[in-house]
């Protein structure tokens, strides 16, 4: 699906504001630690984080710059400690192969398991996957589900004579270990609650975005959510709540997909088959602890097909 490039001569300053409110307000935010009551500066660190993460989702797709290599420099600061930047870029790209979206093995961010997966597991991985298709699921167990999903995913490449792995880690370990340190000498924040108290549960307000922002679907098209949140929760996750104009216009800023979703709101609607949510703050009161869908694919018939359609063409741009 063509998409408009951002012309190579434009400066992209909302971009630029919202990195430059980040670094910010987080370095504001460590240095009167301990001034501040707790119960406020860690909740403000954690929408912060999560939004730096939103953040870092903007420079996967090639912003503020057009220069991967000074994107890649700017994202690969850990202030949210747990994600490589490395990794995330390449699987996220992965991840916007449209016409096999939520396909288990295909789909690097798929939220599912075939049918055949689940009969080998156990309860407690089958409990665990299910959790995930919950909000508190998602927001207290899933950090520590991706992290260890990453960690095994290493391992069995190492194991399997794969060493090039590594090398994302000699980056980020270092540079978590020198943040970890500058933590501990010149503010009051201990490194374990910035990593569990703070990094942890930024990591699952990350996450609550992708609770359901794919659905399986015989048509790749009708994948994508169009999620019409409140503007606190388009600007912490950087619009991409509308889903399927991202997945659209995937080399679009962040600022712009407003306009674009507007412009054509009912097209965009018939065009991902109604696959409409009325914000966030509906998923929570709804499916804070019962889950969303069900995990596990359950019929030929509902499930994603690695077929030749191909995405529904979007909207012409106004």
């Amino acid at each position: 699906m063509p998409a408009d490039h951002t012309p190579a001569s434009t400066i992209e300053w909302p971009t630029w504001l919202v990195w430059a409110l980040i670094w910010g307000i987080w370095a504001a935010l460590l240095g009167s630690y301990g001034s501040l009551p707790v119960w406020l500066s860690t909740p403000l660190l954690i929408l912060l984080l999560a939004w730096y993460m939103s953040f870092q989702h903007e420079l996967t797709h090639g912003h503020p710059t057009r220069s991967a290599t000074l994107n890649r420099l700017i994202g690969l600061p850990p202030l949210a400690i747990w994600y490589p930047f490395d990794t995330y870029k390449a699987d996220h790209l992965k991840h916007h192969d449209d016409a096999h979206l939520t396909e288990p093995g295909v789909d690097t961010e798929s939220n599912y398991i075939t049918p055949a997966q689940a009969a080998t597991m156990g309860a407690v991985a089958l409990w665990l996957y299910q959790s995930q298709r919950t909000v508190l699921g998602r927001l207290l167990i899933g950090p520590a589900i991706v992290n260890v999903s990453l960690w095994t995913r290493t391992a069995r490449a190492v194991a399997a004579g794969d060493w090039g792995v590594l090398k994302v880690w000699a980056v980020h370990l270092p540079l978590v270990a020198l943040l970890l340190w500058a933590l501990d000498r010149y503010t009051a924040l201990s490194a374990w609650h910035y990593c569990f108290g703070i990094a942890y549960p930024a990591l699952g307000l990350a996450m609550l975005r992708s609770l359901y922002e794919h659905r399986p679907g015989l048509l790749p098209a009708h994948r994508t959510v169009i999620n019409e949140a409140a503007a606190p929760w388009r600007l912490l996750y950087l619009n991409n709540n509308y889903h399927v104009v991202h997945h659209a216009y995937p080399q679009e800023p962040w600022y712009r997909i407003p306009a674009l979703y507007a412009a054509e709101r009912a097209a965009w609607q018939a065009g991902n088959g109604g696959f409409v949510l009325p914000g966030y703050l509906h998923l929570i009161r709804h499916f804070a602890w019962r889950p969303v869908d069900n995990p596990v694919l359950a019929a030929d018939a509902t499930a994603p097909r690695r077929s030749a359609a191909k995405p529904a063409v979007a909207p012409a741009k106004p």
